[in-house]
């Protein structure tokens, strides 16, 4: 497995006041999509979201999402470490994703991309 990128989540109660702040802050604009009842622009480094409490408590629980070139690399490199696999791997709309909890308690996202 090998790490192309991360994106750090951010949770907002207004989409609409944030976005624009994310744009200027990574100079490009955003790329819009729903998880679920969660509205999500991924805009650079940044997944801001916004939605119910409820699902935006668990969504807060992982830390970040790392961009893979590999999901099921990443799932058996996670395994070997004794990492818990909380979700996934499984097929979403923009790739592969998987949800792991390390030995010490952090939690991420691993996604890769759907030519992979």
């Amino acid at each position: 497995m090998r790490i192309l990128g991360t994106s750090l989540r951010i949770c907002v109660d207004d989409l609409e006041a944030a976005v624009p702040v994310y744009e200027r802050l990574a100079g490009t604009p955003a790329a819009r999509f729903e998880l679920g009842a969660v509205s999500v622009a991924a805009v650079g480094p940044f997944l801001v979201m916004s939605g119910p409490p409820d699902e935006l408590d668990i969504l807060r629980r992982i830390s970040a999402t790392l961009s893979v070139d590999d999901v099921m690399a990443a799932a058996e490199a996670l395994r070997e470490v004794d990492a818990d696999i909380l979700v996934g791997p499984r097929q979403t709309s923009a790739g592969r994703s998987l949800v792991a909890r390390l030995p010490d308690g952090t939690i991420f996202e691993y996604v890769d991309q759907p030519d992979h």
